[in-house]
């Protein structure tokens, strides 16, 4: 059987973008994409690639596919312009937070990975320790909460964070952090609800309302 090649190349008026297929790890990322441009070169030498479009890399991740093809293939890395300056502008508080922008993510987030969104975030799976999710509005993991979690990122302190099982490395609101306690201490048995209340942030057990 054929292995499915994680790497598709996609053109675009604003240039060409690097889209990665998930459930391959980073290893077969990169070996997909040197045999690509190795039975290619002709083709992409040159070419200005605007991002790389995958949710599960890491930044070092990413900038390491980009040294791969700019060096070895002398292709152009060139963030997009209007991407980039529409996020540098963009400093007001998410407020979509009842109804608004939502991501869905399928599977679990390893150590290392860092996934961030710009609305509400949504993990059908768990987060492990040493894995980070980030989310300007709020964040529910349909699994362990176990990594670190950033909801309400650009100051919305009515964000909160959900799981089944909410263990966090460290659980941030808006502006307020909470960490894990030291030493032993009872661990959650149903799913629990993280929000601020009087500038500190409060976990309780979630209940739905009869």
């Amino acid at each position: 059987m054929t292995e499915e090649n994680a790497i598709e190349f996609k053109g675009t008026k604003q240039g060409l973008f690097v889209y990665i297929k998930p459930n391959h790890d980073f290893e077969t990322i990169k070996k997909h994409l040197i045999d690509k441009l190795e039975k290619t070169q002709s083709f992409f030498k040159g070419a200005k690639i605007s991002d790389i479009k995958c949710d599960v890399l890491t930044e070092e991740e990413k900038k390491e596919l980009e040294d791969i093809m700019a060096t070895r293939y002398k292709m152009h890395i060139e963030k997009d312009r209007e991407i980039l300056q529409d996020i540098n502008i963009k400093n007001e508080v998410f407020q979509g937070i009842d109804e608004g922008s939502t991501k869905f993510l399928k599977g679990t987030i390893r150590s290392g990975q860092r996934i961030e969104y710009g609305g509400n975030l949504v993990i059908l799976g768990d987060v492990n320790p040493g894995a980070q999710v980030i989310a300007e509005g709020n964040i529910i993991i349909m699994g362990s909460l176990r990594g670190i979690a950033h909801a309400g990122s650009n100051g919305n302190q009515d964000a909160c964070v959900a799981a089944l099982y909410l263990d966090p490395a460290q659980l941030r609101i808006a502006d307020v952090i909470a960490r894990a306690p030291d030493g032993s201490y009872e661990k959650p048995n149903s799913p629990e609800l993280a929000r601020i209340r009087d500038n500190k942030v409060y976990i309780e057990p979630y209940l739905t309302k009869k």
